[in-house]
């Protein structure tokens, strides 16, 4: 469950009863829009119903049965959640507004590069900069990765930016294969490995060009440094420097 003060109200008027639920802002979204694939007692702050959810009052059992054609609060919450309408208070939006910003700049900032700087990362800061001088205004009841091809278009007259993969190959002595590969592999799609005889590995792994820092930093980290790396364009390569 959630604390109180994460959730939002749910609110549903039927047949001259009002029914609340409390519920996290972004599962009521996801549970509106039919994309909800989590545990309903993970993102409710009561397993309940209420008339008067901020006064604690409970609705009537013969209203939630003629309603709902049960009293089981776990069958009725996502009934209204679907059917009512989510009422957010302005702190609240603005706590999900900010939130959603943020995850809106690492999302950016993790998949897109400056192809007038051979394609490097823009730091979060940059992109941060530029979303507030191109005026864009994240929505808090939508989606992160619904905004970003409008978040992107809003970018484009600001700054030089573009989505961008890239192919990696790596090679790790054999004293640091074992715990380094298994760090490496979760960067993005692993196109090829091969395990050598002196018990080093080599792998060509695909992701978003912005990682490219963080992947450096991650295979330094746990190879102490002594990794070779190089960026290739033919995934079939294997070299490394």
């Amino acid at each position: 469950m959630i604390s109180l003060d994460e959730a939002v109200t749910a609110r549903l008027e039927s047949h001259g009863a009002r029914f609340e639920v409390l519920v996290d802002p972004d599962a009521a979204l996801a549970i509106k829009r039919g994309d909800f694939e989590g545990d309903l007692e993970d993102v409710i702050a009561a397993e309940d119903v209420f008339e008067n959810a901020s006064r604690g009052d409970r609705p009537a059992e013969s209203d939630l049965e003629t309603v709902f054609d049960t009293t089981d609060p776990m069958e009725i919450i996502p009934e209204v959640i679907r059917e009512g309408e989510i009422q957010i208070t302005a702190d609240q939006r603005r706590e999900m507004q900010e939130r959603k910003r943020k995850q809106l700049i690492d999302t950016i900032t993790r998949n897109a590069v400056n192809p007038q700087m051979d394609n490097a990362p823009h730091p979060p800061e940059r992109i941060d900069n530029a979303l507030e001088e191109a005026g864009f205004t994240v929505d808090p009841m939508e989606p992160v990765q619904q905004q970003v091809d409008e978040a992107l278009d809003a970018l484009r007259p600001v700054i030089p930016i573009r989505f961008e993969e890239v192919t990696m190959a790596v090679q790790i002595p054999a004293e640091h294969a074992g715990s380094a590969q298994a760090k490496i592999r979760e960067f993005g799609d692993l196109e090829r490995e091969e395990w050598q005889a002196d018990g080093s590995w080599i792998g060509v792994l695909t992701f978003p060009a912005g990682l490219q820092n963080e992947f450096y930093d991650t295979v330094n980290e746990h190879s102490s440094g002594e990794a070779e790396t190089e960026l290739v364009k033919d995934k079939d390569e294997l070299n490394t420097r």
